[in-house]
């Protein structure tokens, strides 16, 4: 087997974006409105909110903006009732017009652009450098939605499913994080310190998310810092995180937080992208790929690159496809830190049975059908069919059997396994890249699915089920190659 050396990751780490998100400091700025219709009012009064000079040039008519330009207001707001002109666009932060005559928005954008000014035109995406998103409000956590222009209402929908999500507490949690950061700040901390501290105060957070803090917060988010501090020796720790088989939905909360705090991610070859995509953006992501029967990376190797980085004082989350304990090579790994006195936590995931009997709709045991579930490798160390297996393990008819990594070597498994006594009529179901879009399936008989093996598209992690629980799903499902559509 080929080995190879454990590399930066060389995928795209952030899908394209249609536009970048930016959050505009306006206190005390100049920001120029022109117009003079009800969404130009609602633009008013969203900017006023954030303390900006706001100059309205709202035509002939300025009555509409009166009561807002006479309401106590975070910033300043001068109502000017005439249209607006070039110089008026000098020195601002942003433009914003609420035009419909297009000679009149061809102007308006040539002179914000002539003052370096960016430019926004309210219902006109192709005429702005920017755009409005839809907002959820817990100042000074703010949280904006955009469709780029294409569906409002679709982003208005998202904005009302997180307002149900983010308590109204929070924004007092997040004020508190406001003034406390100074305090935090001032201690001069590492920065692995610092994020400790700032993990724990996310988790009291979202725990307590119901009320306010107080000074017992407080009181205590600084004793466990002090004791943080106190406790630090210069070594990192290491997190072994199953990433589930694919589907990202499907993580869990704890491997979800487990990747937004690490430092460094050391993820294989069947990690899916959308899986990395919900990784802390920091975070430097190496490739560590173990591909059956391909280019691979050697398992000390892999272990010598955990022990290195942890004892640098980085985490290290150590991300590997379906469930970390599942032939995952975790043992070795744990061995690995415990030996060189590294902190070890692992995060279980959901195994990639679990995944593709989830896709399947159907139960790995029955009362009827399977009293047992067994999980085994199909190939050992030197890509053989392993010699150890149970046979009479593997025969038993009231038991589900999965088998990991079995592409090269089910034949050897069926002829064995039917030589043990396992009848060659038994349902068996091959799953590859289970719970991912591309997900493809093959439904047959013990004895006949090594053959259709050659099938499924070449590349992508293959899952074997065998037994008399899959007996539905065979009767019901095409004898062809069955791809899931997303």
């Amino acid at each position: 087997m080929t080995q190879r050396r454990p590399e930066p990751a060389r995928d795209r780490r952030i899908e394209r974006l249609a536009t970048l998100p930016l959050f505009h400091k306006l206190e005390g700025r100049r920001v120029v409105l022109a117009g003079d219709s009800e969404g130009a009012l609602w633009k008013a009064e969203l900017l006023a909110a954030t303390g900006a000079d706001l100059h309205i040039f709202a035509g002939q008519d300025a009555s509409p903006f009166k009561a807002l330009a006479a309401a106590p207001s975070d910033g300043r707001i001068t109502v000017h009732a005439r249209g607006w002109q070039a110089d008026d666009l000098q020195g601002a932060a942003l433009a914003i017009g609420d035009i419909e005559d297009e000679s009149d928005i061809r102007a308006f954008v040539a002179a914000a652009r002539h003052a370096s000014v960016p430019v926004n035109v309210v219902d006109k995406p192709d005429f702005c450098d920017f755009s409005f998103g839809t907002l959820v409000n817990r100042s000074p956590l703010i949280v904006a939605i955009s469709t780029d222009g294409a569906a409002p209402v679709f982003g208005q929908a998202i904005r009302a499913r997180i307002e149900t999500l983010l308590p109204a507490g929070l924004k007092a949690w997040a004020q508190a994080a406001k003034d406390w950061r100074p305090a935090v700040q001032a201690r001069a901390l590492p920065f692995a310190l610092r994020r400790a501290f700032w993990e724990l105060f996310a988790g009291r957070a979202m725990t307590d998310s119901e009320r306010a803090p107080d000074e017992s917060d407080r009181a205590a988010l600084f004793a466990a810092l002090d004791m943080i501090e106190g406790s630090q020796d210069g070594i990192g720790r290491v997190s072994l995180v199953g990433a589930g088989p694919g589907d990202p939905d499907l993580l869990t909360l704890k491997a979800i937080r487990a990747l937004q705090s690490a430092d460094i991610i050391l993820y294989d070859d069947l990690v899916s992208p959308g899986v990395l995509e919900l990784a802390r953006r920091e975070a430097r992501r190496m490739m560590v790929g173990k591909t059956g029967y391909g280019p691979s990376v050697k398992q000390s190797d892999i272990n010598a690159l955990i022990v290195s980085l942890a004892g640098q004082g980085k985490h290290v989350v150590r991300l590997k496809g379906g469930d970390p304990g599942i032939f995952g090579r975790a043992g070795e790994e744990i061995a690995a830190c415990r030996a060189a006195g590294i902190p070890v936590t692992i995060v279980p995931g959901i195994s990639a049975a679990q995944g593709a009997a989830a896709s399947l709709g159907l139960s790995l045991t029955h009362r009827d059908h399977a009293r047992r579930l067994q999980f085994v490798t199909g190939h050992a160390r030197s890509g053989d069919l392993p010699e150890d297996l149970d046979w009479r393990a593997m025969a038993d008819p009231h038991v589900t059997t999965v088998i990991y990594m079995a592409r090269a070597t089910l034949s050897g498994f069926r002829d064995r396994a039917i030589e043990a006594g396992l009848d060659p009529a038994t349902p068996a179901i091959a799953m590859q890249s289970a719970t991912l879009p591309d997900e493809a399936r093959i439904a047959a008989t013990i004895a006949t699915l090594p053959e259709r093996l050659k099938e499924l598209p070449k590349g992508g992690p293959v899952l074997v089920m065998v037994g008399r629980a899959l007996g539905e799903v065979l009767a019901g499902t095409s004898s062809v190659v069955d791809r899931r559509r997303a």
